[in-house]
């Protein structure tokens, strides 16, 4: 199992295992499903996107994306870790973060941001492993399928 930076080419193996993730509801707000279209858009030349493989197959993916507009927040990206449901358990997420750490510095980063859901007990078990602090629950921070939820908002200094 190896990351490295993702490229346009790992667009539908990144939406497919995107879309599981907002198939299975218990990690994102999204409910649309993704085309590699969609994720193409995400290459933007700053922020880091990377992919695990193994045996040549993509089975995980970490992104991060711009945190909010202002100047003042240049060295902050939100992030992401998908991992393929016949891949979890396996420490590709673990894998992939690592990587996306590394990346994330050389980017110029310097602290990764996210909103996991109370429920995601295995996600908040491997960033808590992996020196993300937890800063407190944003209480019905968005609807997913008509009902409002919280979200544990993390934190990593990188």
């Amino acid at each position: 199992m190896t990351a490295r930076p993702a490229t346009p080419a790992d667009a539908e193996a990144i939406a497919q295992i995107y879309n599981q993730g907002i198939e299975d509801r218990v990690a994102t707000f999204e409910t649309r499903l993704r085309t590699a279209a969609d994720i193409e858009k995400w290459f933007d030349g700053a922020h880091p996107v990377l992919v695990v493989e193994e045996a040549g197959e993509v089975i995980a993916f970490g992104a991060t994306s711009s945190y909010r507009p202002r100047e003042c927040y240049a060295g902050i990206a939100e992030c992401s870790v998908y991992v393929a449901r016949n891949a979890r358990g396996r420490a590709a997420g673990k894998v992939v973060l690592l990587a996306l750490f590394d990346a994330a510095r050389a980017a110029g980063l310097h602290k990764l941001v996210s909103c996991v859901f109370p429920e995601n007990e295995r996600s908040l078990r491997l960033i808590g492993s992996l020196g993300f602090r937890e800063v407190g629950i944003y209480y019905r921070h968005g609807q997913l399928d008509g009902i409002w939820r919280d979200v544990v908002i993390v934190e990593k200094l990188l």
